[in-house]
């Protein structure tokens, strides 16, 4: 499908000049598995909720969804989130969140303080822990459908 535009103009000496440009866009075709995938994932990260045991109230993931960088050019993050531009992190992070969802082990890069708005314990970089605990903070990962256990606990 494409578009056709005429313009058609007079120039010096009586002449005419007439400019045709065609337009094919075939380029969008080969975004549409990207729009898609943004979509999946965006709806994803909706259902998925965190809690740590001394929290009444599992939090969500911050609506700036940063994790949708892995898709897009330019990474978006919130406030005093760092920006992560390297592709394999990026897809990592995703990989990590959705272990966690099920319960195996994060590989890292998953930043998941950032992607809840808040730290999950004082003075504790879940980003660079091993797994997705502390001592006695055991944060509950949930997909909507039920609660998973980290795979420490």
């Amino acid at each position: 499908a494409g578009v056709s535009t005429q313009s058609t103009g007079e120039i010096f000496m009586n002449g005419t000049n007439t400019i045709v440009c065609h337009n094919t866009c075939e380029d969008s075709l080969l975004a549409s598995p990207l729009i898609l995938d943004l979509v999946i994932l965006a709806e994803l990260c909706e259902r998925i909720t965190v809690q740590l045991d001394n929290e009444p109230e599992p939090r969500r993931f911050n609506s700036i969804l940063s994790i949708l960088s892995y898709l897009l050019k330019a990474p978006l993050v919130p406030a005093g989130t760092p920006v992560v531009n390297a592709l394999f992190k990026q897809r990592s992070c995703i990989e990590n969140i959705i272990k966690a969802c099920i319960g195996l082990k994060p590989a890292n890069h998953m930043m998941l303080e950032h992607k809840i708005g808040a730290p999950l314990t004082q003075g504790y970089n879940m980003s660079s822990a091993p797994h997705l605990q502390k001592k006695a903070n055991s944060p509950y990962v949930s997909m909507g459908l039920g609660h998973a256990k980290t795979p420490s606990q």
